[in-house]
């Protein structure tokens, strides 16, 4: 069976975009796995591709340690996205799920062939009909023997999603009831709102690098995303880090957020288009450009202050150009600290 899953799937890079898979209409009987259906909602790439016999997935999920986490989707589904772009941007989530879970996405209108669990042949419609899915997204996790563990009827934010998974990965059905679980172990959740920062550029937004510019910082951002929260209650309190924003135009967008820019290469589009051509996967995100529009470096995920700072200063300061490794470039500013009588805390 052609897949990409669990333990044994090769780790992409962070910059890796969420792909849309290509379209298709399928025999019953495919000679390779089925393509995603043609009204399925963006997934992440990682994703596997089956031949959607629910118990071959089950079992080849078991031979690797894993178990199996459909998802009945549908296309124009705000939740649905919001499980995608928030849930599956947060590195936390995405690496649980990938360590412990073969992953399959099913359209709860889509056409594909799907062989049920106890042998039927239908299609992915009548499937969702079958397990009487009436909300989207529906997350149904499976244990080895293809029962269901815990199903989650609706979107979960991300404090909770990651709460579900521990509970299916740690096999606790067999020492508490999921319902149980869920009222104790869901941590309190982020944010439900976008922090707003007066340096933050309002629109409309060129972000053209004209004569005398600052250099640009890009900001993207979800809602409930815990390392988000910590980027503002703990990275821009600093004041060194602040001294640095100060040395740059700093502008925000929330991932999926359709509002009109001018790209700092001059190109009009949408910021949740431009965030898709930059590959952006992980929330927060931070992209760099220099004064002449052309990016040069990013962060993906939370940075501690130090290194956040350091990722201020290694293009305010210019040193990207002489420098092209921002790990050196941290190593001699680190050194040049301790050596002026400084403390260096990687962690404060």
């Amino acid at each position: 069976m052609a897949r990409e899953t669990g333990q044994n799937a090769p780790m992409r890079l962070a910059r890796n975009s969420i792909a849309a898979l290509a379209l298709a209409f399928l025999a019953p009987f495919p000679a390779s796995a089925q393509e995603a259906s043609p009204h399925a909602i963006d997934i992440p790439s990682w994703f596997a591709e089956s031949f959607l016999d629910l118990r071959e997935d089950v079992a080849e999920a078991a031979k690797e340690g894993s178990r199996l986490m459909i998802y009945f989707g549908q296309d124009g589904c705000p939740y649905c996205k919001a499980l995608m772009q928030t849930n599956f941007s947060q590195p936390r989530i995405v690496e649980k799920t990938r360590r412990h879970f073969v992953a399959l996405a099913l359209n709860i209108w889509g056409d594909r062939t799907v062989t049920a669990l106890d042998g039927r042949v239908m299609r992915e419609k009548e499937l969702a009909g079958a397990m009487r899915v009436q909300f989207t997204p529906t997350v149904v996790f499976l244990d080895e023997r293809g029962n269901v563990v815990a199903r989650l009827n609706g979107y979960y934010p991300p404090h909770r999603f990651e709460a579900a998974l521990d509970y299916v990965a740690g096999r606790r059905e067999k020492q508490e009831s999921f319902a149980s679980y869920m009222s104790r172990a869901a941590k309190e959740a982020a944010s439900a709102k976008l922090h707003d920062e007066p340096i933050f550029l309002r629109p409309p937004h060129d972000l053209r690098r004209r004569p005398g510019a600052k250099p640009l910082a890009v900001v993207f951002e979800t809602p409930y995303c815990a390392g988000c929260d910590e980027l503002h209650q703990e990275g821009f309190t600093r004041a060194e880090v602040r001294a640095e924003l100060a040395r740059f135009d700093v502008v925000r967008f929330a991932l999926g957020d359709p509002a009109p820019l001018v790209t700092p290469q001059g190109r009009k589009a949408r910021a949740d288009e431009w965030a898709r051509a930059l590959n952006i996967v992980y929330t927060p995100s931070i992209v760099f450009f220099g004064t002449d529009g052309r990016e040069v470096i990013r962060t993906e995920a939370y940075l501690r202050p130090f290194h956040l700072e350091g990722a201020f200063a290694y293009v305010s300061s210019g040193a990207y150009r002489q420098e092209p490794s921002f790990q050196r470039f941290l190593q001699a500013r680190a050194e040049r600290s301790r050596r002026d009588g400084r403390p260096v805390d990687l962690w404060k």
